[in-house]
């Protein structure tokens, strides 16, 4: 099964969550910058994950969905994740995963499961302890749910 892992990071700690997925379930991992349309041919699930930065993905991520054609994703399975602090406060902005899933729904991919969420201490990280396996586990029932 094909699979590509999109991502964009700020401080590591999403490429981190994009590594763990890609390595969990044998997929290529690239950082948004360096997708060409290519990369998008054949897949049976694309998985796009960003760091939430004021309730939105980071402006080269959502750049990167904003150019993607009307129907680039149709028959792709699509999923999508966040890393986020636990703060109050960012629930009032919301989280990048459930606008990055509307994008790719929007371009014809399908859904696969619910935006994830990974967490993050403070603004900058580390990582939680124990998100790295979480996200391996999530990374693995998405590509169970396909076969």
């Amino acid at each position: 099964m094909k699979t590509l892992i999109v991502y964009d990071s700020v401080y590591g700690n999403t490429e981190k969550i994009a590594q763990a997925i890609g390595e969990a379930i044998g997929g290529q991992v690239l950082q948004v910058g360096k997708v060409s349309a290519a990369d998008l041919q054949g897949l049976a699930l694309l998985i796009v994950g960003s760091p939430t930065r004021g309730g939105r993905p980071t402006e080269g991520l959502q750049a990167w969905l904003d150019q993607l054609p009307a129907t680039a994703l149709q028959g792709i399975r699509v999923a999508t994740f966040d890393t986020r602090s636990t703060v109050k406060f960012v629930r009032i902005f919301g989280y990048a995963a459930t606008r990055i899933a509307d994008s790719l729904t929007q371009k014809g991919g399908a859904l696969l499961a619910p935006p994830a969420a990974f967490f993050v201490k403070g603004t900058k990280g580390p990582l939680k302890e124990g998100e790295l396996e979480r996200a391996a586990a999530w990374a693995r029932d998405l590509a169970a749910s396909i076969k």
